[in-house]
């Protein structure tokens, strides 16, 4: 099993942001991840910098764990050419590191721009497959067109590649975005342990690395994990079909007003207890998930790495990955 640390950007300045990527790699995890976002969830994060820029200074102050956005949306705030470009860049600067995560989108961050984001899912997957097809087409050289029924691309050429194109690995939900994630995308990311998702993406032809997005909540008692994750994290627990779709952090705060602290540490592991992460951990791995991403909502970041290579970095990364079904 390999493991990451999610970055998460919309809790952290961007220096913090980098300053975790380092003690990240220090703690020996495999890769980080960051999200892509214009808004945070909730006001209270507080944050939401530039991804791009936070990920290069981190190539920059790495030398060896993997960089991926999880994930970046190519269908509304970015035209896909820009994407092909940024990702061909940051992948030349950090040495061939980067994994480009993608997906369709949250209204959150999408509406804030041009024709806002699409209504339907069908419409948002319709867009994803073809901002795939040309992100594709720029990263195999040369002057490229073209004319798709969401998006045009005129004459372009993206000059800095590198020699190996970026991973491209797909965020789904559910079956049709897992089918995407394996005719267009190298590798599938989603946030539950589904086996439903996997399995379909391995029936459709998939058979690259499977990302599964992991929340936890350290902190040195339960209850103070539980009360962090709640002031900052509850909007995980509206499901994805209210997170891809309530426009603002006002909504966020709306919707989440009796999640109580019982529902978040029913939701995810908090506080102390090793066993409690690793018994989150073999529900991922079971589903069929070979990288797993540690979410940590709680208060002390630095704690938690020490927690993590003291009683986790060993046993989590001998959780051998399930058989492709």
């Amino acid at each position: 099993m390999r493991i990451g640390y999610k970055l998460a950007a919309e809790a952290f300045g961007p220096n913090e942001l980098i300053r975790q990527a380092v003690l990240a790699e220090q703690a020996g995890f495999d890769f980080v991840e960051m999200s892509d976002h214009y808004h945070p969830w909730l006001d209270v994060q507080g944050h939401s910098c530039f991804a791009w820029t936070a990920l290069g200074a981190i190539a920059a102050k790495t030398d060896r764990i993997g960089l991926a956005t999880g994930v970046t949306c190519p269908i509304v705030r970015y035209h896909p050419a820009i994407i092909a470009q940024a990702a061909a860049t940051l992948a030349l600067v950090s040495g061939n590191r980067f994994t480009l995560g993608v997906g369709s989108g949250e209204r959150l961050n999408e509406h804030v721009v041009g024709p806002g984001f699409p209504e339907t899912v069908p419409g948002r997957h319709e867009r994803l497959r073809e901002a795939l097809e040309i992100i594709r087409l720029l990263w195999r050289g040369g002057y490229r067109s073209y004319e798709g029924k969401h998006f045009t691309l005129a004459d372009a050429q993206v000059f800095d590649l590198p020699e190996q194109p970026p991973v491209i690995a797909v965020a789904a939900a559910g079956p049709k975005a897992a089918r995407i994630a394996a005719e267009l995308g190298d590798g599938l990311f989603a946030t539950e342990p589904e086996s439903e998702i996997i399995s379909t993406y391995h029936e459709a032809g998939g058979a690259g690395p499977k990302y599964g997005e992991m929340p936890v909540s350290w902190a040195p008692d339960e209850r103070a994990a539980a009360r962090a994750a709640l002031a900052t994290s509850r909007w995980a627990l509206t499901g994805w079909k209210v997170m891809s779709e309530l426009p603002n952090p006002a909504n966020f705060e709306a919707a989440t007003t009796m999640v109580r602290e019982e529902d978040i540490t029913a939701a995810m592991p908090c506080g102390p207890d090793p066993e409690r992460y690793l018994e989150t951990a073999r529900a991922y791995r079971d589903a069929g998930f070979d990288h797993l991403v540690l979410l940590n909502n709680g208060p002390d970041p630095d704690g938690f790495f020490d927690f993590f290579r003291r009683e986790l970095a060993e046993p989590l990364r001998d959780l051998a990955p399930a058989m492709a079904g």
